[in-house]
């Protein structure tokens, strides 16, 4: 705790400090509820893909392995592609606070769904956990950015609110992931839903503390637009049932079927959004020149986001089968290595952001942070390639490897979501920007629909030459993105904007800390 209290600033928050007690009540229950949140999101995780090739006599669902691996790249994907309808919402239908709560309920009955015995359900759990987080993520950041007055003060509460979410990230595996191996995988989903009940009772009953604030939409569908929406709501949702029933009638409903045809859509949704974006008559030629130059960030993020999602799906099942994780006769469970990079993140999240501020002026200076976010990774599967090739056979590795592994996947991710969030800002108009946010939440949909599609390689090429064909691909974008780093940069300045290196003690501009997935 501070010693003194800062003075509170006009919307009740205080100037600076690390301690939750100065700050005003509803940003407590935003910090809380996204703590819960995300404790219920990272412990899920945690155990997915374990639970997901578990024998069926074991309480798990018996999928094969790269089937298992897949599950979760498609799930996420889909759980990211959903955040933009989850803004729309919002903005035309229910309010920011309401669409909230209406996300954290439905995340609620996710995880209870998947903590109960009847595996038929899972499907149906998977789809309601990626409909809440799309409903809830986007809109606890838009009732941040309504709620506070200050630009410094947000960013402050931000901050905060990003170590929150680490340490969800760090202890979440190591209680649900402990019980989930351990004990019963349902009480590992129990231990998630029961998180985010108490988040979510704790929002809907703070309605008093945002004084009407994000209750309404802020565009409302008039009664025209209210029936052309309901309209084709109802036919693509007519279209998804006889698709559905038809595959299932004729037996073509199974688990790799699902994700392949999610896997579909994750590819198709970024691409049309992309498109109608760039033909809207509201943006003129320079606009357009930005989106085309920001299209190299955009596909950047999808790569970056299929490689991380390899720590939840192959680099799980590498600790599993392939790792000694013995301890002074304690098995380490797989689960607890998923505490990892959170932890890397919270101890490194200061420097970054310094090398980050230092170095954010220049020629450049995205595409060139984001190509050595690229690079990074891909150095990350050189190594995961020379240790799943000394596994190869019943030789364990030790899981130093995977930590490391984590650890440059952790400095990765500290460089590309910062700049990819705060970059987004600066390429359209600002009444673009939630626009432009949902895009990059579809790129990384496309991520996690690639990664679903690419670890299925493992059942067809050695793991070792999996990782590394990872590898080269990383660090072949990378170093495209690094040498038209000056193109690029020319391409997203703005209109007349000069593009040379600053003026020696120039102040660079300040980039915002990004959340983790």
């Amino acid at each position: 705790m501070t010693a003194q209290q800062p003075a509170p600033a006009a919307d009740g928050a205080p100037a600076a400090t690390t301690s939750l007690r100065p700050w005003p009540n509803w940003f407590r229950t935003l910090f809380m509820s996204d703590l819960w949140e995300r404790f219920g999101f990272f412990g899920m995780q945690a155990i997915l893909v374990l639970f997901a090739v578990a024998p069926r006599d074991e309480g798990g669902l018996g999928l094969a392995k790269t089937d298992a691996a897949a599950l979760f790249g498609a799930w996420i994907g889909l759980a990211f592609m959903l955040c933009l309808p989850g803004g729309w919402v919002a903005d035309r239908l229910l309010g920011p606070r309401r669409t909230l709560v209406l996300g954290a309920a439905v995340t609620t009955v996710g995880h209870f769904a998947l903590a109960t015995p009847l595996l038929w359900l899972t499907p149906l759990a998977l789809i309601l956990l990626a409909v809440g987080m799309g409903l809830y993520k986007p809109n606890h950041q838009a009732l941040l950015n309504l709620m506070f007055k200050d630009g410094g003060r947000r960013e402050a509460g931000i901050s905060l609110i990003y170590v929150g979410i680490q340490v969800s990230a760090l202890t979440s595996p190591l209680i649900a992931g402990f019980l989930g191996e351990r004990v019963d995988w349902r009480l590992g989903f129990a231990v998630s839903g029961t998180a985010m009940l108490i988040g979510t009772i704790q929002v809907a009953l703070a309605r008093p503390q945002f004084q009407g604030v994000g209750d309404l939409p802020g565009r409302p569908l008039d009664a025209a637009s209210a029936r052309r929406v309901k309209r084709r709501t109802g036919a693509v949702a007519a279209v998804l049932v006889l698709l559905l029933s038809g595959m299932a009638a004729g037996g073509a409903l199974t688990a790799g079927s699902g994700i392949a045809l999610v896997g579909m859509v994750t590819i198709v949704a970024p691409v049309v959004a992309y498109t109608v974006l760039y033909r809207s008559p509201e943006l003129g030629p320079p606009d357009r020149r930005r989106l085309r130059a920001f299209l190299w960030i955009f596909l950047g993020s999808t790569l970056f986001w299929s490689l991380i999602a390899q720590d939840g799906s192959s680099l799980t099942l590498f600790a599993k089968n392939s790792t000694d994780r013995d301890v002074l006769g304690f098995e380490v469970p797989v689960s607890w290595l998923q505490s990892a990079t959170p932890l890397f993140i919270l101890v490194l999240a200061p420097v970054f952001a310094w090398l980050l501020l230092k170095h954010s002026g220049g020629r450049g200076g995205v595409p060139a942070k984001f190509s050595a976010g690229l690079l990074l990774t891909g150095v990350s599967f050189l190594i995961m390639a020379v240790a799943a090739g000394l596994a190869s056979g019943d030789t364990k590795v030790s899981p130093l490897w995977l930590l490391v592994v984590y650890l440059m996947h952790a400095c990765g991710e500290l460089i590309v979501a910062a700049v990819g969030i705060a970059a987004v800002a600066d390429v359209l108009p600002r009444r673009f920007i939630a626009h432009m946010l949902g895009l990059l939440w579809l790129f990384a949909a496309l991520g996690g629909g690639a990664g679903s599609g690419l670890v299925r390689l493992i059942d067809v090429i050695p793991e070792a030459l999996y990782y590394l064909l990872l590898a080269v691909l990383a660090l072949s974008v990378g170093g495209a993105l690094a040498l038209r780093r000056h193109a690029v940069a020319r391409g997203l300045a703005p209109e007349g904007a000069d593009t040379e290196e600053p003026p020696e003690g120039t102040a660079p501009a300040t980039v915002k800390e990004g959340d983790r997935a």
